[in-house]
């Protein structure tokens, strides 16, 4: 009797320790499992947070690109409302600028400025256009320049030749040479020139003309120096004479 017990005893303790067995590995199962289920959050957070970040990135980049865009939008607008008056300003100082300069070629060069005003041009052609006629006006102030025109005089209208050294000088030499004349600006009339100047006018046109070599002329000038009347030492620049 006493052997059989300590039989039933062993083989309950083998079932005991067979169930603690089982629980402990059922245990240790749960734990990796907890284990492994943390290490995969612990990546997905880890990857929400890098995801999280280049998103952050993105956005702020594209919030400052938004209000670039909304600045520049606003800059235009204002550029747009400013043009007109841009436009207005452009053509009124080329006008006074024509009305105080050497009175040459004035229908054309006010008729270049007329036509910048057309309805058919946008805002940008038309502000290209004005800058173009900027540009051809202070080429003038460059440039030797001849023509044949009429004159108007007391006795009525003739041809004569004009030349224009630039800015400086404005004369003008009948046919036949016996008449000439030099433009005075500050008192807006025409000064004859004596034989001497009316043959360095004539040197002048041949040299406008591409008919003489380039030389110095001793012309008395159409502008005031220093409050002084002087005299003109024009050599050849670029030519291009309009009727």
């Amino acid at each position: 009797m006493a052997n059989e017990d300590i039989v039933l005893e062993g083989v309950k303790a083998q079932q005991v320790q067979a169930a603690l067995q089982t629980q402990i590995d059922a245990a240790d199962e749960q734990t990796r499992a907890t284990l492994e289920e943390l290490r995969q959050l612990e990546r997905e957070t880890r990857l929400l947070t890098r995801e999280n970040s280049a998103l952050s990135t993105r956005l702020n980049t594209q919030a400052s690109r938004q209000q670039r865009m909304s600045n520049a939008l606003d800059t235009l607008e204002e550029t747009r409302a400013a043009i007109p008056q841009i436009e207005a300003d452009m053509t009124r100082q080329l006008t006074q600028w024509i009305d105080r300069d050497l009175p040459f070629l004035q229908n054309e060069r006010r008729a270049r400025v007329a036509s910048t005003e057309s309805e058919g041009l946008e805002s940008v052609e038309r502000i290209s256009e004005l800058l173009g006629v900027w540009r051809q006006e202070l080429a003038y102030g460059r440039e030797v320049d001849t023509w044949r025109g009429r004159l108007a005089a007391e006795s009525g209208e003739r041809e004569v030749d004009f030349l224009r050294i630039g800015r400086i000088g404005f004369y003008y030499l009948s046919p036949d040479g016996r008449e000439g004349g030099v433009w005075l600006a500050e008192e807006s009339r025409w000064q004859s020139l004596d034989e001497s100047a009316r043959r360095e006018v004539r040197n002048g046109l041949r040299m406008a003309n591409d008919q003489r070599a380039p030389a110095l002329l001793a012309l008395p000038l159409s502008v005031t120096v220093s409050g002084q009347s002087a005299s003109a030492s024009a050599a050849e620049s670029e030519s291009g004479g309009e009727q």
